[in-house]
């Protein structure tokens, strides 16, 4: 049996399947975009940026990152932003990604839609031809505003349907329970869209199971207070539901006050379809290795465990066939022993 190390999951291929652009925002990069496009970002300087960079909660946190978006003015802005995601996951090997955007975020303050969704093609388009990264992009809606705020974001993405591959549903999720946008998530699948939402986060497990009936998602995203209820888990065990779990977020947020508390392991003894992404990496302490490294060293992750994670990943991605193949085996490949 291979002996899992650091070493050993830095170079293992990866997928990452819940990732926010908005929030892979470096304070680096935010300060020089606020520079660039003369916007006050509310901080005299970087150091004084970087201590911003630590909230209690989600609502703290959603505070700073809706600031932070506010230097995102221009198609180069969002260039520069998924590429400086994209560098990150070719530095930790990370295969293939599902990024969302927010657009309504950005909306609100003027930009257009095709200034956000042109800078981010963009760059996945370098990361295929440079990289031979794939992936593809999720819209989300953001559930604090209302659902026709979501038809009109959706109304407008329907000329770019080929540069997005699905819709999510993220930001605050107490009060704003998936059922709030069942049309909206109807007209996206009538378009071909694939379906995911936030549930089961800071929400009860009752938002999972109104993610899966109400808006039929195909993957949960978070999904880690499903183990409050024995008849949801089996029955995310028995369809496949995919959780796109985020460890670092989760103890940053406190939904566990340290990562020798979370259950990822706990799901996936029973059978769910548990994967490790990073959320919101620049603000919540790191991209996938980190997230990987957190649970080896404070859960003991195994060999065994790592390679299910990953393999799951794969499994719930949206990457066609050929392509779940092909990173299966560069998985196999590099853990032929675990």
């Amino acid at each position: 049996m291979m002996k899992l190390s650091k070493a050993v999951i830095d170079s293992a291929p990866k997928v990452e399947l819940h990732m926010h652009l908005e929030g892979s925002l470096e304070p680096k990069l935010l300060f020089a975009l606020a520079q660039r496009n003369n916007v006050d970002c509310g901080y005299e300087s970087l150091e004084a940026l970087q201590k911003a960079y630590n909230f209690s909660n989600l609502q703290s946190f959603l505070d700073v990152y809706y600031a932070g978006a506010n230097v995102l003015l221009h198609e180069q802005d969002f260039y520069d932003l998924t590429w400086a995601y994209v560098l990150k996951c070719h530095a930790q090997n990370v295969r293939h990604i599902e990024p969302f955007f927010d657009p309504q975020t950005h909306l609100e303050r003027g930009v257009s839609f095709e200034t956000i969704i042109n800078g981010i093609d963009r760059a996945l388009i370098d990361a295929q031809s440079q990289f031979g990264m794939s992936s593809m992009l999720i819209m989300c809606f953001l559930r604090h505003l209302d659902q026709e705020s979501a038809f009109t974001t959706l109304e407008l993405a329907k000329s770019h349907l080929s540069k997005i591959s699905g819709v999510g549903l993220d930001s605050s999720e107490l009060g704003n329970p998936p059922e709030k946008f069942s049309e909206v998530f109807e007209k996206s699948r009538e378009l071909g869209l694939k379906l995911v939402a936030h549930a089961g986060e800071e929400g009860p497990a009752s938002y999972i199971w109104s993610a899966i009936n109400d808006l039929q998602v195909q993957r949960i995203d978070h999904g880690v207070r499903a183990i409050e209820d024995e008849q949801l888990m089996r029955h995310l065990a028995q369809i496949r539901m995919p959780l796109t779990v985020c460890p670092l977020s989760n103890t940053k947020l406190k939904v566990f006050e340290h990562m020798s508390q979370h259950n990822i392991f706990q799901l996936l003894d029973k059978g769910l379809c548990v994967t490790v992404n990073s959320d919101d990496p620049a603000y919540f302490g790191g991209y996938m290795n980190e997230n990987f490294h957190a649970l080896y060293q404070d859960l003991a992750m195994s060999a065994s465990q790592f390679k299910q994670l990953l393999s799951n990943s794969v499994e719930a991605s949206f990457a066609s066939q050929a392509r779940k193949l092909q990173l299966q085996t560069e998985i196999e490949s590099a853990l032929v022993d675990a």
